[in-house]
């Protein structure tokens, strides 16, 4: 891919909305870790993207709201899952495209950003989803807002699965290394603990 191809100008969509049960309830993007919540190694990473920062959450908005340009929150107080928080973020996009990413992953680089936004670049119609190994992670992805349409209509037939939308739409893929680092999930206190810095709760 060609170094000098122009980015794809995005919304960006950090998803902290779950129920963080495998953190014990605990608010997962506020969560601790290398002296900062889990959110704010996220905006640091791409608030040089452009002007239109958006988080899901459904709780602590006053938190969040420090780190965002403007706050989405699910229709539903259920907690029902990510697919909701993408469709409050495709909602409200002010750009073409939507970058979406969880606040879990704290590892991911302004490398794999830009390849996503490249990537995005070469195929503006098709959504660009993370792919290690044969493995894809649908909430590390690129979505051309023009689809927003379609993902409501999957969510009101029933679909919950935002990567079974991803790929009926030809996601193509930003292919990784299996075991990249970049990618690890800190989900849980034990996946914390094991990194540097540990997991103490800021609420």
């Amino acid at each position: 891919m060609p170094a000098d191809l122009p980015l794809t100008p995005c919304s960006v969509l950090l998803l902290a909305g779950g129920r963080g049960q495998r953190m014990g309830g605990r608010d997962k993007g506020l969560v601790h870790w290398r002296g900062q919540p889990l959110i704010a190694h996220l905006q640091a990473l791409v608030r040089s993207l452009g002007d239109d920062l958006i988080i899901s959450c459904n709780r602590n908005p006053a938190q969040y709201a420090a780190y965002a340009d403007r706050l989405v929150s699910d229709d539903s107080d259920d907690f029902p899952g990510p697919l909701a928080g993408i469709r409050a973020g495709l909602a409200v996009a002010r750009h073409t495209h939507l970058l979406v990413l969880p606040c879990d992953v704290p590892g991911l680089d302004a490398s794999l950003l830009q390849g996503l936004l490249q990537c995005a670049a070469r195929h503006p119609q098709q959504p660009v989803m993370v792919r290690h190994g044969e493995h894809w992670e649908p909430l590390i992805c690129v979505i051309p807002v023009m689809h927003a349409a379609l993902f409501e209509s999957a969510w009101h037939a029933g679909e919950r699965s935002p990567r079974k939308i991803l790929l009926a739409l030809d996601a193509q893929p930003l292919q990784c290394l299996p075991d990249d680092p970049r990618l690890a999930n800190l989900n849980t206190p034990e996946a914390l603990a094991q990194t540097h810095g540990g997991g103490n709760a800021s609420i």
